[in-house]
């Protein structure tokens, strides 16, 4: 047997705008099913967030989410989780950290670091902290 895990993302009623950002910066399929489309509706006001979305792409990157609704208490707290692409490609790192970075605060600059030749942290425009990190043991290449 094997298992994957996701990281599943909560928002109230920017799922679909988050997702479509994320699939902008990493690329890959956006799907989303609404409340309406669910059966699911318990405030009419609410028909058209999403229940379900994910993005998906060939190289592996994958994250969902979804629109707590109204009825549900929901707080995102002070930083509940950490969503981290590491990758051995120092250049695309770089490319996530540019997309990720608009309208964001950076926490932690992209650059090199003690465990890895590039790490950095970006906390983005949805609230989402962001690590990014070049896998220790690859090399950078001169630019």
């Amino acid at each position: 047997m094997s298992i994957k895990t996701t990281t599943h993302l909560n928002f109230r009623g920017a799922a679909r705008e988050a997702l479509a950002f994320y699939r902008s910066v990493f690329g890959g399929d956006l799907t989303a099913f609404t409340y309406a489309q669910a059966h699911a509706v318990s405030d009419p006001a609410e028909a058209d967030q999403v229940i379900w979305g994910q993005v998906l792409a060939a190289d592996g990157f994958h994250i969902m989410a979804y629109d707590v609704p109204s009825a549900r208490a929901w707080d995102p707290g002070e930083i509940p989780v950490f969503v981290s692409a590491r990758g051995d490609d120092p250049e695309q790192i770089g490319r996530y950290w540019e997309g990720l970075s608009e309208g964001a605060t950076i926490v932690q600059p992209l650059g090199p670091a003690s465990f890895s030749p590039l790490y950095g942290m970006v906390r983005d425009r949805f609230g989402i902290t962001w690590v990014l990190d070049v896998q220790p043991g690859a090399t950078l290449r001169a630019g």
